[in-house]
């Protein structure tokens, strides 16, 4: 448990510069001032996931679901909250709302779940890892989202429509989850060590971490967002770049980190469903309310236009989560098709000439296509258990 704590105690401390710069008013170079934000959203996005796990003791399964959904994707929200904002005055700051969203969204499938499946082979050596039955809610709605995500690059907008359809899907998800079984929440490292408090005490610290690590994250999301703009600026790098790959590594770092160790601890079933689970959150709840945001900074109901880039990026992400899907839709994930993701994923970013990317697409989509077709039955009998009907023999 000693280490547990001293886990706690250095996320806290990875807080203090950013809260002392953001406090104090002061600027530095935009290199150290993105590091010192960047690290202060890693360490309270630790925070807030080690409380949300343990808050799963003692509110009620739906309201459990809907506010660690909720927490799940803050970190990731809080930044591009801003851009989304922010493009309401500067309409460039369109792009890297759209640079975030696509850079999360793409390193959950291509570096996240295929960790999980090589950290389960190196564990167990079995090459293929197969998911609970359970966790078809969340590969259903998935399928749903993206399905409907081949509209946005087609329109060329994030508008009000998308906020509809997205975020009514992650409030659908949420009916279906509060409605399926779950069992006790799978406890490791400084969230089992917060458990281990008495109630009175654990619930007094579980609040804490949730108000101290919000307003860390929320208070460093501006500074943060306009560093990582500022540096590639300054230094002669795609600042797209920066925003798409960097600010999601903060974010997404401690779920990642959090589903890797309970895979190594022998509980993978639990550490790839919270990727999916992450993934659901991201392509529903992330990306509809981003019009939402943006409507709001404009005082009165507007869409974000996407230019080519930012079309050809969110086409190469739902291609990418169709892929990912039809590999998911027997609920197994092999090491070969692992090993298929992260390569693809990988070698996409040695390629920015904007044909090649389409080519990517291509790729992306006809494989998924090709794997639905294989797996069809496997896939009608998912969305059956996904939807809650009655499973065909």
């Amino acid at each position: 448990m000693g280490r547990s704590w001293s886990l706690i105690l250095v996320a806290f401390i990875a807080t203090v510069p950013g809260i002392v710069l953001r406090a104090s008013g002061t600027h530095v170079a935009a290199g150290i001032e993105a590091l010192i934000f960047g690290v202060a959203i890693l360490g309270g996005a630790f925070l807030l996931t080690w409380a949300a796990e343990v808050a799963e003791m003692d509110i009620s399964q739906g309201l459990a679901l809907a506010f660690l959904a909720l927490v799940a994707v803050l970190p990731e929200y809080a930044v591009d909250l801003y851009f989304a904002a922010a493009a309401a005055t500067r309409p460039e700051y369109t792009a890297y709302a759209t640079a975030n969203m696509t850079g999360a969204n793409r390193l959950l499938i291509g570096i996240a779940w295929p960790l999980i499946v090589v950290l389960y082979w190196l564990r167990t050596r079995r090459r293929e890892l197969a998911l609970p039955a359970n966790r078809a809610v969340e590969v259903v709605f998935l399928s749903l989202a993206t399905l409907y995500s081949f509209v946005i690059p087609l329109k060329g907008t994030l508008s009000l429509l998308d906020t509809a359809v997205l975020v009514g899907l992650f409030v659908g998800y949420m009916w279906r989850m509060a409605r399926s079984e779950s069992g006790e929440p799978d406890l490791v490292g400084p969230a089992l060590a917060l458990a281990s408090l008495r109630t009175r005490n654990r619930r007094a610290a579980v609040i804490a971490f949730f108000v101290f690590s919000a307003i860390v994250v929320l208070a460093s999301a501006e500074p943060f967002a306009e560093a990582l703009v500022h540096l590639g600026r300054g230094h002669g790098i795609d600042e797209f770049l920066l925003v798409q790959w960097l600010a999601p590594l903060a974010s997404e770092a401690p779920e990642i980190v959090i589903a890797c160790i309970l895979t190594t601890k022998g509980d993978a079933q639990a550490g790839m469903g919270a990727m999916v689970s992450s993934k659901v959150n991201q392509w529903t709840l992330l990306v509809g309310t981003l019009p939402l945001v943006y409507s709001a900074a404009l005082g009165h109901p507007g869409s974000l236009h996407l230019d080519d880039r930012q079309v050809e990026e969110i086409l190469l992400t739902a291609a990418q989560s169709l892929f990912g899907l039809a590999v998911l839709c027997n609920m197994t994930l092999s090491l070969a098709e692992a090993a298929v993701l992260f390569v693809l994923f990988a070698s996409q970013l040695f390629f920015p000439s904007p044909t090649v990317r389409y080519g990517f697409c291509l790729v992306y989509a006809t494989l998924g296509l090709a794997l639905l077709m294989r797996k069809r039955t496997d896939a009608l009998q998912l969305f059956r258990a996904g939807l809650g009907l009655p499973t065909r023999h």
